[in-house]
């Protein structure tokens, strides 16, 4: 009672499982708890309900980008990682490339080798945005003498006697 943590670890569901003897090339969508043993071989995303979480064990390997609300990575993932809430980076943890979270948890002997990037889902979507956003600025329209050659596409009035 005293000095006791009153925050309850939480349970790990664990409704789909990849054994360690199976690889899988493609990539995989998911809901609830997905636990990797074995090899994935494209991108793991979990759909936007809230609830979903991503357990990689030690054995397990992921070759491809991670969106997930929740982890627990204690193997190793070449590609980028994206969590909306909580990740752990367990003793095993390997990941080449850059973890975006909002809270983590690393333990000593984990190993990122990319950046650790602070987000919310909240600054994806205004980067989509921005991004789109500047995407319809860098319009480019054909050079008018051959038709091959692009040229940027400027909004500044000619200038004129009077400007000059």
């Amino acid at each position: 009672m005293w000095g006791r943590s009153q925050k309850q670890k939480q349970v790990t569901r664990i409704d789909s499982l990849i054994g360690k003897a199976t690889e899988i090339n493609g990539d995989i969508h998911f809901t609830g708890g997905l636990h990797i043993d074995g090899r994935v071989k494209g991108n793991v995303i979990a759909k936007e309900d809230g609830d979903a979480i991503l357990t990689v064990s030690e054995q397990g390997s992921i070759e491809g980008d991670v969106r997930t609300n929740n982890a627990i990575i204690n193997g190793q993932i070449i590609g980028d990682v994206y969590v909306s809430e909580h990740i752990e980076l367990a003793v095993n943890a390997r990941i080449k490339g850059n973890v975006y979270y909002n809270l983590i948890e690393m333990t000593m002997g984990a190993a990122v080798n990319g950046s650790l990037v602070h987000y919310t889902p909240e600054h994806e979507k205004e980067n989509e945005q921005a991004h789109q956003q500047r995407s319809h600025m860098h319009a480019v329209e054909p050079n008018a003498d051959d038709g091959k050659e692009e040229r940027p596409v400027t909004n500044f009035a000619p200038k004129t006697a009077s400007s000059e």
